[in-house]
C-alpha cells in the first residue's frame, strides 16, 4: 500500500465517521485531483430521507461542483467500502479514472464482489481500481456500526 493511497483512505475513514456519529452506515468518500482534496462526502440516506444519498454521490455532486463540470477526469476516488450498481454507475458517468477501496461488499458490491461495472468494454469509460487499503479498519468501521444496532 502506497503511503498516498494510505492518507486519503484515512481521510475517507474520517467521513465514515461523520456518519456513524449521525446514525448512518459509515461509509466515507474523498476525491482527489493532482493530490489534493477537491470533494468529500459520506452516507446520509436517513438524514436527508434520499435512497441517493451515499457517500460516493455526495462527493462526486461536490466535486463536479467544485470543477464546474461533470467529468471528473484526473480525478481519484477512495472510499471505504466497494462501491453498490448506482454508485459503480455513477463513477462511470462521471468519468473517474481511479477509484480506490476499503472493504469488499459482498451483497451488493459491483466493483467485482457480485459484477464489475468499472470494468465492462461494453461502456465507454473505464477505472482503475485498488481494493483493499485499510480493508480490515474499514470493515471494522461496519462491524460496530451494525453491532451497537443489533444489541437490546
Amino acid at each position: 500500500m502506497t503511503e498516498k493511497h494510505s492518507h486519503f483512505m484515512q481521510l475517507a475513514i474520517e467521513e465514515a465517521k461523520k456518519a456513524a456519529a449521525m446514525g448512518e452506515v459509515p461509509i466515507g468518500a474523498v476525491i482527489v485531483r493532482n493530490g489534493e482534496v477537491i470533494a468529500t462526502g459520506y452516507n446520509r440516506r436517513e438524514i436527508d430521507k434520499n435512497p441517493l444519498a451515499h457517500a460516493e454521490i455526495m462527493a462526486i455532486e461536490n466535486a463536479s461542483q467544485v470543477l464546474g463540470g461533470w467529468r471528473l477526469l484526473g480525478c481519484t476516488l477512495y472510499v471505504t467500502l466497494e462501491p453498490c450498481p448506482m454508485c459503480a454507475g455513477a463513477i462511470v458517468q462521471s468519468r473517474i479514472p481511479q477509484l480506490v477501496y476499503g472493504a469488499k461488499d459482498p451483497k451488493a458490491g459491483c466493483v467485482g464482489s457480485l459484477m464489475n461495472l468499472l470494468n465492462d468494454p461494453r461502456f465507454n469509460h473505464q477505472t482503475e481500481v485498488i481494493q483493499g487499503i485499510h480493508q480490515d479498519e474499514c470493515s471494522q468501521l461496519l462491524k460496530d456500526f451494525f453491532k451497537r444496532l443489533r444489541k437490546p
